[in-house]
């Protein structure tokens, strides 16, 4: 839908989003973009944004879009930071991640960050907060212990966001490795994303909007 723009990058491919929302997808979000919306804008699904490469948008540009009417949701990265900030003034955060940076589990920005394809938003690193849910499903399972949990995620922490993967982690702990060999590796913010555009569609089609 034309009124409805998603800020996306590599927390979720195109063609799965689209599968889920017809909408106006653009690159991850930066300081300025909301200001260029247009008009007839009703919507706007914050998942990815820029951190390092040019300035993050702020809380105050999102409080300028709720002052004019319309609905803001965030998730999953960029999306989930900003919701957690603005979510008392009426931003509609979905997730996980938004109740973790809500609840103050989460605190940092790096949790979220990672190093991606410009053109194809491949992702190059892996985010903190994959890491951090991994390794507690690691302990669920007993596959390692809670001091080992712990460990493990402070060593891959102390990492520059770069180089943070499971590779790494794996190098660190062959019960890790063992544990999560032929599986899929969980993706917090992949699932965070599908949740906000399902949000989107679901809050869109009980306002008659579209089917």
């Amino acid at each position: 839908m034309s009124d409805t723009v998603i800020f996306l990058g590599p927390s979720l491919s195109r063609s799965e989003a689209l599968s889920i929302l017809q909408a106006d997808y653009r690159p991850p979000i930066c300081r300025g973009d909301l200001a260029k919306l247009p008009e007839t804008t009703r919507v706007v699904g914050i998942i990815d944004g820029e951190f390092f490469q040019h300035l993050a948008v702020s809380s105050k540009e999102i409080l300028t879009l709720l002052d004019n009417g319309v609905q803001v949701f965030g998730a999953a990265s960029m999306g989930a930071l900003r919701a957690a900030e603005t979510y008392m003034f009426g931003t509609i955060g979905v997730g996980e991640i938004f109740r973790m940076f809500r609840d103050g589990v989460l605190d940092g920005d790096d949790e979220v960050a990672v190093v991606y394809d410009p053109c194809s938003y491949r992702q190059l690193s892996e985010p903190l907060v994959n890491i951090r849910y991994a390794l507690q499903m690691a302990v669920a399972e007993r596959a390692i212990n809670e001091v080992e949990g712990n460990y493990l995620l402070q060593q891959i922490k102390s990492l520059y966001f770069p180089e943070r993967s499971y590779k790494a982690l794996h190098s660190l702990s062959a019960s890790f490795g063992e544990f999560f060999r032929g599986s899929v590796m969980p993706d917090v913010k992949r699932e965070d994303a599908r949740q906000l555009l399902f949000a989107i569609k679901n809050s869109r089609q009980a306002s008659g909007a579209y089917q």
